[in-house]
Parts: C-alpha cells; sequence; structure tokens
C-alpha cells in the first residue's frame, strides 16, 4: 500500500515558515537557466548563435520556420513555454540598419506567430519587443531579434520576465514541433 502525503507526519511547509528572511514571494525554483547564467558572454563572443542557427537542422536550432530575410525560432531559455524570436539572417544589431524588406518579414513573422501560438498555445495575450544593447538588456546585443512572449490570464504578472524566474512546464522540443506543425505552409 502506497503512504499518501496526507496519511504522514509530513506536512506542506509554508515558505515564509523556512529558514532565510521571511519575504511575500514564493520560489519557483528554474535550474535550466543557470547554464545561461554560468556561460556568461564569452560563448556569444566566439560565435553568434542567431548567425549559427540556419546551419543547423530545424529541431536542433529550434527553427519553427525559414523566410526569405528571416526566421523564427523557440528561445533557447525561455520566458514562458513557446516563447519565440523572429531574427533577420544578417548580423545587424539594431532595427534601424534593417532593410525595408527585413523590416516587413519581422513584421508578417511577428503576426503569423501570434496565431500559430494563439491556436496551439491558447494564449490569452503576448509581450512583444526587442531590447538593443547590452544597456539595454540584449542577451545576444550583437544581432537583432524580436521576443514573442505568449502571456495567458492566469499566469503570473510581468515581474518573473524581469526577475528572470519563471517555471516553464513543456520541454522546448515538443514545442518547436507544435508551432512548426501548425505554421502556415
Amino acid at each position: 500500500m502506497t503512504e499518501r502525503p496526507e496519511d504522514s507526519d509530513a506536512a506542506l511547509i509554508a515558505a515564509s515558515e523556512l529558514p532565510g528572511v521571511p519575504d511575500q514571494f514564493q520560489r519557483l525554483w528554474t535550474p535550466h537557466r543557470m547554464a545561461y547564467i554560468q556561460a556568461g558572454p564569452e560563448p556569444l563572443v566566439e560565435e553568434c548563435p542567431f548567425c549559427a542557427a540556419p546551419a543547423k537542422s530545424d529541431e536542433d536550432a529550434l527553427i519553427v520556420h525559414r523566410g526569405t530575410h528571416a526566421y523564427v525560432l523557440l528561445n533557447l531559455f525561455p520566458y514562458n513555454s513557446g516563447h519565440l524570436l523572429v531574427c533577420p539572417y544578417r548580423h545587424i544589431p539594431t532595427y534601424d540598419e534593417a532593410t525595408p524588406e527585413e523590416v516587413a518579414e519581422i513584421g508578417a513573422l511577428t503576426q503569423t506567430a501570434m496565431r500559430v501560438l494563439r491556436t496551439v498555445a491558447r494564449c490569452d495575450g503576448f509581450n512583444i519587443g526587442m531590447n538593443q544593447g547590452a544597456v539595454a538588456g540584449a542577451g545576444v546585443a550583437g544581432h537583432l531579434h524580436q521576443h514573442i512572449v505568449p502571456r495567458w490570464a492566469t499566469d503570473a504578472n510581468f515581474f518573473p520576465i524581469i526577475a528572470r524566474t519563471k517555471a516553464i512546464p513543456q520541454l522546448l522540443g515538443d514545442v518547436r514541433t507544435a508551432v512548426a506543425d501548425a505554421w502556415p505552409r
């Protein structure tokens, strides 16, 4: 017979009763982000991940769609399941350096990504934006990329994104397959 938690002496403990300074926050542990934090900026100096991605298979690079001037891939360190990036193929740091064709395709791919995510992830809204330059928070400052972060009415507010703490309930490969399969041909 399997012992159930309610039958044992063990009980759930409120976070405020744990060692340390009590505060109003609950913690969601996201150890997968430690690879990103510990790597620091050095790997990005050696090779731009957004220049390297198109040379890989879609599955290995987490690419969901390849366009003429830009492509769409999953963020390797997502803030939410389905967090997509739209990147021009050209290595340019800021939006004002994009050609009219790149701007048009980035916009069109963003719209399509939103439609696909609404279907696949049933999200209620989005955070969309570009952090341009290291001072503005760009993790890969040398290569322009636009974030499309799906949001749900029941998820947390925007602070987990700023605080870099978020629980991700789906594997990246599963999300990539679902989004790629739903992408219009």
